[in-house]
């Protein structure tokens, strides 16, 4: 198969350790970049050079956190054409500079939108497009196919809650007879939308279909919001989503519990296809997609596999980072020819991955099961020691890093940091436990964002109505009297923990939910000041009323976005609360960057990276822990902090000279370690398990419903960080043997059913992971 490629994928390539196309095992041009930010930078530079050369083409540009880079590198590009800087990048991309694209020339087709979601919304995909596609890149509106569910299928009066209450929509309307006046309304708006669904796809092929489109691939592999199970003929309509899908968007509708509620509205396969010479581009990054773009790359099409359906145009491509690689065979192999040398760590990794493939031991892994696997193959050839060696190798590094998650650390000072309130938890809980019990370690905890987008409107009304409650009960308002609820009183901000803890000890919801009441009241004065305890109860209905009345996903002002926040910082106090860790343990930095905005700036060094290195300079640690995300491969919050915690700890290492610190990067719910990148096995029995549920149930109370749950788990983010914690045992179990484990000398290895994974470095080593971090942050 020959790739025609652009000349600003000639560029890419140029600079990719890549080449294009491994025939025939990949079946789409496939374009390697190094991050996620060059990720944005290549799909900008495509997009700029296909303009160029289709002036009043017809485009389709994607929605959501992916696009980020690429709207932001177009609107540098195109802000500053004429700058000399800008005129050399662009002819080094492979850009014409002397030809500005003609943005306003272009007709612009909307992919997907939520229905029967009101497109006035912040959250509608119709607002981010009018954002950041129309306004943004100066298209001209009247050349643009978007769409808005307040206008189609509904007559002159009637509105979106009218015909769908509570935004259900009963597509069973489509097949069967209505039974009331009501159904019939319904029914005929039904109608209307899925015949202007019809229409729209006709406009479509009107302008010739679609000449660039652009996407992001879904964790079920969706393209546009064509789930798996799509037809690969399918057109423009309106249609249910998979529960991954709804995971996904519950951030952006307002929770699961609205994401399960809400159809779509989205362009088909065909859609994307029916022109022949369209240029098609997904767009991936990180380790978590790795799996995903293997399939879509590699597999035979299949409608398991929506993006397989792209392979029929010449100018389909896939563009991705190094991470979304990392499962293309052919590209492994190509990395290892590359390589001066086969480290133990490749031959880990690939001889783990063999044994759990065949479930066999590793000692029993024969030179069959080797040469079966092209991968596994190459490696061994590659290396002078036989077979049985490198697997008593493996075998031996395994048990050592078990045996390394069992030591325990005293006379140690711990900072435990964490993106969001609940990281550590569900990454390494049970090693924090087990060196607690060690009574000459010290531990501090720092939470680095507010984590308020994970706050329902459904909870913050639910607390309201029970502080009310409280406020009607004497013994409670006698505390106001007591002085209990005046600003910065440290040791009442413990009574409040050890209210609600007493409660969860008695099982006792009333002292429960009193604990809570305490610091909401608490949070209510040290947000609006001492004066809010003059008009309590009217200023505490208006609260309740806006969370009862606000659309789902809105964007907060900022007081609210705090108060939810300290919501978040609360259950915190609450959790470390529990092992007697007092609020002065535990601190939350809020970091500025973190503003709820679709896009969030980059972390600074005045609002960011200080504050960070002050509480380094405070704490003067041992141990730092990091959630260790090193290519965006999770939330784009866990990139970010980890970056600035990064530009921090070198500060410190440079002010203090401490050489001797420890860094553990630990993984949880959304992205994982392979086996060969952890160094530190830790244990995890069913004690641990439940230990760890209870505790997460009991003090995270907004996020125990779950509502924005991982895509992976219908549930508690500790049952998913269980279930990821078994996986990671049963793989190491299989490599050494059950009876490795259930007859070891100790009963904790005995116990064990879990294994919590963690990278251990030194200072250097952790810069080292983070080398594109000047690149990735400009503003530090």
């Amino acid at each position: 198969m020959d790739v025609n490629l652009t000349p600003v994928e000639k560029a890419a390539i140029q600079t990719s350790a890549f080449n294009a196309l491994y025939p025939p095992t990949e079946k789409m041009p496939t374009i390697v970049v190094e991050n996620f930010p060059s990720l944005g930078k290549l799909t900008a530079v495509r997009f700029l050079e296909w303009v160029q050369n289709n002036p009043g083409g017809v485009i389709s540009l994607p929605t959501g956190k992916t696009p980020e880079h690429f709207i932001n590198w177009i609107m540098h590009l195109l802000g500053g054409w004429n700058e000399p800087e800008i005129q050399e990048l662009l002819k080094e991309s492979g850009v014409d500079p002397t030809k500005k694209p003609d943005m306003r020339s272009l007709h612009f087709v909307q992919i997907d939108e939520f229905y029967p979601l009101d497109s006035s919304q912040h959250n509608s995909f119709n607002y981010y497009v009018k954002q950041f596609y129309i306004k943004g890149f100066g298209l001209d509106p009247d050349k643009a196919l978007l769409m808005d569910p307040l206008s189609i299928g509904l007559k002159k009066g009637q509105s979106l809650q009218d015909i769908w209450p509570e935004n259900h929509v009963d597509l069973t309307l489509r097949y069967r007879q209505a039974t009331n006046d009501f159904e019939r309304k319904q029914k005929d708006v039904l109608e209307q939308v899925d015949q202007w669904c019809m229409q729209y796809e006709h406009r479509i092929r009107e302008l010739g279909g679609i000449g660039f489109f652009l996407g992001g691939i879904g964790p079920d592999g969706h393209i546009g919001f064509n789930i798996k199970g799509s037809d690969h003929n399918s057109t423009a309509r309106l249609c249910p989503i998979n529960y991954e899908t709804q995971a996904a968007a519950a951030t952006d509708l307002g929770g699961i519990e609205i994401a399960r509620k809400c159809l779509v509205i989205t362009i088909g396969l065909r859609t994307i296809t029916f022109n022949p010479d369209c240029t098609a581009i997904v767009m991936a990054a990180g380790q978590a997609k790795a799996e995903l773009i293997a399939q879509a790359i590699e597999s035979e099409g299949h409608i398991r596999v929506p993006a397989s359906c792209l392979r029929k145009l010449p100018n389909a491509r896939f563009y991705i980072t190094r991470g979304a690689a990392g499962h293309l065979v052919e590209r492994r192999i190509e990395i290892l020819r590359t390589k001066p040398d086969v480290s133990d760590a490749d031959v880990e990794e690939a001889l783990v991955q063999l044994a759990v493939r065949r479930n066999r031991r590793l000692h029993d892994l024969t030179e069959e099961d080797a040469k079966s696997d092209r991968f596994v193959s190459a490696i061994i050839d590659r290396r002078p020691e036989p077979l049985k060696a490198l697997t008593k190798m493996v075998r031996t590094h395994l048990i050592s890093r078990i045996n390394k998650g069992v030591e325990v650390y005293k006379n140690k000072c711990f900072l435990h940091t964490e993106p969001h309130h609940d990281d550590i938890m569900l990454g390494y809980f049970s090693q924090v436990v087990r060196h607690f019990r060690r009574h000459t370690n010290t531990h501090h905890f720092v939470t680095f964002t507010s984590g308020f987008t994970s706050v329902t409107n459904e909870f913050m009304a639910s607390q309201m109505t029970n502080l009310l409650r409280f406020l009607s009960i004497d013994d409670f308002r006698a505390l106001i009297g007591e002085g209990y609820f005046a600003r910065d009183r440290d040791t009442e901000r413990n009574r409040d923990v050890w209210e609600y803890l007493d409660g969860v000890a008695a099982k006792n919801e009333y002292n429960k939910a009193e604990g809570c009441a305490r610091r909401m009241l608490r949070n209510l004065v040290e947000l609006f000041d001492e004066s809010f305890l003059e008009n309590m109860e009217g200023r505490i209905s208006e609260l309740e009323d806006y969370f009862l009345t606000v659309y789902p996903g809105k964007k907060d002002p900022e007081y609210i976005q705090k108060l939810k926040g300290m919501c978040r910082e609360w259950e915190a106090e609450c959790l470390w609360g529990y092992y007697g860790w007092q609020c002065q343990n535990i601190r939350h930095l809020r970091l500025g960057f973190y503003t709820g905005d679709i896009f969030t700036s980059e972390p600074t060094m005045d609002e960011d990276v200080l504050p960070i290195v002050d509480e380094l300079q405070r704490v003067q640690p041992d141990v730092v822990t990091v959630a260790f995300d090193p290519e965006a491969s999770g939330p784009d919050t866990h990139y970010k902090v980890m970056q600035a915690l990064a530009e921090a700890l070198r500060i410190h290492v440079q002010q203090s000279g401490r050489t001797d610190l420890k860094v553990w990067g630990y993984r949880n719910v959304w992205f994982r370690f392979d086996p060969s990148e952890a160094n530190v096995y830790v244990p995890v029995t069913m004690a641990m398990f439940a230990t760890a549920h209870d505790a997460f149930m009991n003090s995270f109370s907004s996020q125990k419903n779950a509502s924005f749950p991982s895509y992976e788990y219908d549930g508690p983010f500790s049952e998913l960080a269980q279930r990821i914690q078994v996986g990671q045992y049963r793989k190491i179990k299989t490599c050494l043997g059950r009876e490795w484990f259930y007859n070891h000398s100790s009963g904790l290895i005995r116990g064990t059913r879990g294994l919590a994974f963690l990278k251990e470095m030194t200072p250097e080593e952790f810069f080292q992971s983070c080398r594109e971090l000047r690149k990735s942050i400009e503003n530090i």
